[in-house]
């Protein structure tokens, strides 16, 4: 990550003129920079590389009236300052348009100045795959000699956003993210083994190492095991544990769970208590081993913005939040559901404690074990299915959570201790929150990547579950 050169129409002073250009009741401006640099290969060789650079900006305006505050938001890119008064007029005009705003709260006041907030913006470049890639080039070779093809991406990306608002505040956060996602294959692209990393920086990652597990999955696959659907013992690798959990986490706004329309509902037969958070789960046994799931804008390696840039409203943000500080939040705390999110309105409708969502997640309280070892002690009294990733995860019944998905590259049958070969895909059926109350051993926590929500959720910490009926539904004939 680098910092971009000077140059005209700078993010802060946008944000400051869409302020003074503002005739609406309340204003906030949200400017954010944008650029990424990416690599791509297939068949052990780069394809294509690029930086993209832009901008867009968002323009919130409240209006207030004899029946509340309406808002209008618009956003647009490459917006430079010829752009910027035609861009909030149509945002009042937008506010005028629309009824009160159920979400309406005064704009987060307090005057407060980021330090950097007149800086340039924060870039990314093609420097930040200095090491890395001359190491990827080292993979390739060490593929082609195993007899192995590799394919994948390498991206990264840098948002740098300025956010002002007519009540005084001026805040700034830069996020860098970079994901890695490599798939080997063999010759005859029938066995095919995968995994992902995510990163800040990508000076800790090292394609070499990552080809090497890719290798011995691979191997692995060499023997092919067909099994039936069923109810099978199963470890789910970090990577899978986390795509559930983020669903499930995208799935517990506070005003859903109150008015009974989520997994987090109260049941009708329940205690019929009026206090605070009555008609959700707060409070209740989720799982039976001591796990925490928690956000925190400063958890090391998985740091994100430490205030609310909410660029639309709806049931689990909200533009008036804009500028709100964010707390590290407990939302499961030792198998006991703690926290549901919540935006200024949806606490007060539910009574629950403000808690707006944040940009990671990380499930923590298990053992020390890592998956190899969590392997070595799985298959001794039956058979264990070891899992890579999950793909194409729907949801099937919002009331309990229920998704459905498939497996994908590779799903291994563990014997005594031992990998033994490769098993067909399988459809599942399963509730992250009755995985959580099944689960009977989770392993050492560690950052991953979610493959399926990769494009929309990188920062995440999880560890290996193990999952003694998990529901294979169906069998799959995909790769």
């Amino acid at each position: 990550m680098s910092t971009r050169t000077p140059r005209r129409n700078r993010p802060h002073e946008i944000v400051e003129r869409a302020l003074e250009l503002s005739r609406a009741d309340g204003c906030v401006v949200i400017a954010d920079e944008h650029s990424s640099a990416n690599l791509r290969w297939a068949g052990s060789a780069l394809t294509t590389n690029g930086v993209t650079r832009g901008r867009t900006l968002t323009v919130v305006a409240t209006v207030d009236g004899g029946q509340g505050t309406a808002s209008g938001v618009v956003s647009r890119s490459a917006v430079t300052a010829d752009d910027l008064e035609p861009l909030v007029r149509a945002a009042e005009a937008a506010a005028r348009d629309a009824g009160p705003a159920e979400d309406a709260q005064p704009l987060v006041g307090g005057g407060k100045v980021s330090a950097d907030f007149t800086d340039e913006p924060a870039e990314t470049s093609s420097e930040v795959f200095a090491a890395f890639a001359p190491a990827l080039g080292e993979s390739f070779r060490q593929a082609r000699a195993g007899g192995r093809e590799l394919y994948g991406f390498a991206h990264h990306g840098v948002v740098s956003s300025y956010l002002g608002n007519s009540s005084g505040l001026r805040l700034r956060h830069d996020q860098p993210t970079g994901t890695l996602e490599l798939n080997a294959k063999s010759p005859d692209h029938t066995r095919s083994a995968w995994t992902g990393h995510a990163t800040r920086d990508f000076t800790d990652v090292d394609p070499r190492e990552l080809d090497a597990e890719l290798s011995r999955r691979l191997g692995w696959a060499e023997r092919r095991i067909d099994l039936p659907a069923g109810r099978y013992d199963t470890l789910l690798p970090p990577t899978a544990v986390g795509d559930m959990l983020v669903y499930q986490m995208w799935s517990s706004g506070a005003r859903d769970a109150a008015e009974g329309r989520t997994v987090f509902s109260r049941p009708a037969d329940g205690d019929g208590s009026a206090g605070p958070g009555a008609g959700t789960r707060v409070g209740e046994r989720l799982c039976e081993l001591p796990l925490t799931l928690r956000s925190d804008p400063w958890a090391a390696g998985l740091e994100c913005a430490p205030f609310v840039l909410a660029h639309s409203s709806g049931d689990d943000a909200s533009v008036f939040d804009n500028g709100l500080p964010l707390a590290a939040t407990e939302w499961m705390r030792e198998g006991v559901l703690h926290r549901l999110p919540t935006t200024r309105h949806s606490a007060a409708l539910t009574g629950l404690p403000v808690a707006p969502g944040i940009d990671n997640l990380l499930l923590e309280g298990g053992g020390s074990r890592s998956l190899d070892e969590m392997v070595a002690a799985a298959g001794h009294d039956g058979p264990t299915l070891l899992l890579t990733c999950l793909w194409y995860i729907r949801e099937v019944d919002p009331a309990t959570l229920l998704l459905t998905g498939l497996t994908r590259d590779g799903v291994y049958l563990v014997e005594q201790g031992e990998v033994v070969g490769e098993v067909n895909n399988f459809r599942f059926n399963e509730s992250p929150v009755d995985l959580l109350s099944r689960a009977v051993e989770a392993g050492r926590t560690e950052r991953t990547l979610p493959r399926e929500w990769g494009d929309y959720f990188t920062r995440a910490a999880m560890p290996a579950l193990r999952v003694p009926d998990f529901n294979m539904s169906s069998v799959s004939r995909g790769v």
